[in-house]
């Protein structure tokens, strides 16, 4: 009895979400919010280049990309939906979207044909309707070329089915490169009949990139260019399969007979690999140990091929394809290895770029179906973790001279902290003055469609909190409210130094520079001045446990971020908080509260200003596990927010007669009536309890 006691009274506890109020967002209104920033976007006719180590429009103003990805279906919604959709994505302040998966079999490729060669025109359509539509609200597009294409028999491809999508394999193979530039010459001459202009020549793409978390370094380290996979794999990453992994042994021993590099060490010969008296590469668990130049040796092959690779693609792009968009050739995303030597070779194109999503899921596979079962995440706040934040993780990639972006970021669900993700790095990303985020993922289908679908991992078109936060993040990140860091610390590395970073332990990351203040990107801008210089110096050392970055707007200690400008303000974490106009009272024991004027005016002055509040989120249904790191059921629609309960306090508001709020629905539009905020001692008070909401635009008589 006892103990069917304590299992009623945990499923009562996994099962409370249930009790919160339902809060769906849609899709399908086409109509105006108050809580619209599509004021912060520009038309869309400019070309955007490069000016200064930053993104410019044609009349060299600065251009930051504040975006999202339109994952597979998502980027090809129905041409009656299309128009919907730019317009709530203008209104949210997003002003470029990333096309990603559109390369997957059954999204822009044919998927019924015995090859993956030819584009399925009515994709085509809806993709050109949809590019067409963000073009008109000021929105550009970022089109991605190799990300998941599974080749076929007809593809003339060796060992099709054991390949999979060929991560490693890309950067060297001739036919899969020759296939890669096919599918480029038919996606980038593509002409859209709604603006009459082929993608290679169209302003409003501002950026083409070649690969998508694909590193023939990182492959090498994690033991996927061995060349055992014989079977179809299961998933994203796997081995090369046996004939690519020899090709690549005898591309490096004519690399080794070019470069006139000797054989090192005896013992690399002694495996059977079929090439008679080659030499051989270095396997996963051979590498830690191995000589200092036989390792640098085989470091600097990859390398070369990834920078050739690079190169190659760049000319065969602008020279035979007429491409006029910016490029990118891949992102750092390997936060658990050094970045430097493929950051290295990325630096030689337009823009560097990096990924990174705070406690991605972990996922668990039955190693007899390779069917993924379930996943596992640590589930704990990154205000807690400062030094490993995604802050700082990204801000390793920065290299002086180039716009930097981010094209993949996120807290995936079902993560109990997600809330603190969007106004922390749209904050301190203006503190770095990088040129560009890009939320991950938008949807994976056509988000008209999805009134009944459950939240997913990534997908931010149902996630109510993270959808209202995108508004408050493109005030403060695109319109620029917090200051770029007064003081850049720039570092140098040596080519010696970026080879042997890859074998430093993990404890060394995200920087794999061994003396960085982990806590210098939170406090001051960050940047590589040279991959080709002296070894890295010493930095000065950052010590205490509360960070205040030196334009004194961003705070961060253990457990609390606060984010003071004249225009935005918001308090992250645990707790309740203050800064110059906003104070929070929370009973809610972890929330993320923002504030942003709606007319570019301080918000003491403010006559419109927009406020987010935002905790947990949840499926109706859902069922957490006894340590809530992964789920037990993951629920159905509609979702459920946690009520964010106590008061909110606006403080210092000049001359203000009256305030009220009226809190938004899932679709920014009115929820209710109008709320008027109490005032006490000067301060004006909004009790949370009045309307459970993420979002309220707050009016201020005069």
């Amino acid at each position: 009895m006892k103990r069917l006691l304590i299992l009623s009274l945990l499923l009562a506890v996994a099962r409370a979400d249930d009790n919160w109020p339902a809060f769906s967002v849609e899709w399908n209104k086409a109509a105006s919010s108050p809580a619209d920033v599509s004021f912060l976007l520009k038309p869309a006719n400019d070309r955007i280049t490069v000016k200064n180590g930053h993104l410019v429009r044609g009349d060299g103003s600065r251009f930051r990309i504040w975006g999202i990805n339109a994952t597979g279906q998502a980027g090809l919604p129905a041409t009656n939906a299309a128009p919907i959709i730019a317009a709530r994505l203008a209104a949210l302040g997003i002003n470029c979207v990333r096309f990603h998966f559109l390369d997957k079999p059954g999204a822009l490729i044919v998927g019924d044909r015995n090859d993956t060669r030819a584009l399925d025109p009515d994709a085509f359509a809806r993709l050109d309707r949809f590019i067409f539509e963000l073009k008109k609200r000021g929105i550009y597009t970022d089109l991605n070329l190799n990300v998941y294409r599974t080749y076929k028999s007809g593809d003339g491809v060796r060992e099709h089915e054991q390949l999979g999508i060929g991560k490693g394999a890309t950067y060297f193979d001739e036919r899969l490169i020759e296939l890669q530039r096919e599918y480029a010459r038919q996606l980038l001459t593509h002409v859209n009949p709604h603006t009459g202009r082929a993608y290679n020549d169209e302003p409003a793409v501002a950026i083409v990139e070649f690969v998508n978390e694909n590193s023939l370094v990182e492959a090498w380290l994690n033991g996927r260019l061995e060349g055992t996979q014989t079977k179809k794999p299961a998933g994203t990453w796997h081995d090369i399969p046996p004939s690519y992994a020899e090709a690549l042994t005898e591309k490096y021993n004519a690399w080794l007979r070019r470069h006139q590099i000797p054989v090192l060490d005896e013992t690399i010969v002694s495996r059977k690999t079929g090439i008679q008296g080659a030499v051989q590469r270095l396997r996963k668990n051979e590498i830690a140990k191995a000589e200092a130049k036989r390792f640098a040796a085989e470091a600097a092959f990859y390398m070369e091929i990834e920078r050739d690779y690079f190169r190659d693609m760049a000319k065969f792009l602008r020279d035979d394809l007429g491409v006029k968009a910016l490029l990118v050739g891949n992102s750092d995303h390997g936060h658990y290895h050094s970045c430097y030597p493929l950051v290295a070779s990325l630096a030689q194109l337009d823009v560097v770029d990096s990924h990174v999503y705070w406690q991605h899921p972990s996922y668990i596979t039955d190693p007899k179906t390779g069917r993924r079962t379930g996943f596992r995440i640590p589930n704990t706040p990154m205000v807690d973790n400062p030094l490993h934040s995604s802050v700082v993780q990204l801000s390793r990639t920065a290299v002086a001279g180039k716009p930097f972006t981010v094209s993949e970021v996120n807290h995936p669900f079902p993560h109990e902290y997600a809330a603190e993700g969007v106004p922390i790095l749209a904050a301190y990303a203006a503190l770095q003055d990088w040129d560009g985020i890009f939320w991950y993922t938008l949807a994976h289908q056509d988000m008209t469609a999805m009134e009944k679908t459950a939240l997913a991992h990534f997908d931010f078109a149902k996630d109510p909190v993270k959808m209202s936060q995108l508004a408050t993040g493109a005030l403060l990140f695109l319109r620029g409210d917090a200051q770029p860091a007064r003081r850049t610390v720039s570092r140098t590395y040596s080519r010696e130094q970026i080879i042997e970073s890859l074998r430093l332990p993990s404890s060394e990351r995200p920087y794999f520079t061994p003396g960085f203040p982990l806590a210098l990107p939170l406090v001051h801008s960050v940047r590589v001045t040279s991959f080709d210089g002296p070894p890295t110096g010493k930095f000065e050392p950052i010590s205490g446990d509360e960070f205040v970055s030196d334009t004194r707007e961003l705070t961060w200690r253990k457990g609390l971020v606060t984010i003071d400008t004249p225009r935005s303000q918001a308090v992250v974490g645990r707790g309740s908080g203050q800064t110059k106009n906003l104070r929070t009272e929370l009973q809610t024991s972890f929330a993320a509260v923002t504030l942003g004027a709606l007319d570019n005016k301080p918000v003491a002055a403010a006559s419109r200003l927009l406020l987010t509040v935002g905790a947990r989120v949840a499926n109706t249904g859902m069922v957490w596990n006894e340590k809530h790191t992964s789920l037990d059921k993951w629920g159905t629609a509609p979702t459920r927010i946690e009520p964010v309960t106590g008061t909110i306090v606006l403080t210092g508001l000049e001359s203000a007669r009256a305030v009220v709020a009226q809190p938004l629905d899932g679709a920014g539009q009115p929820l209710g009536r109008l709320i008027a905020l109490q005032q006490v001692d000067g301060n004006w008070v909004l009790d949370l309890a009045q309307r459970p909401t993420t979002w309220f635009v707050i009016q201020v008589s005069r």
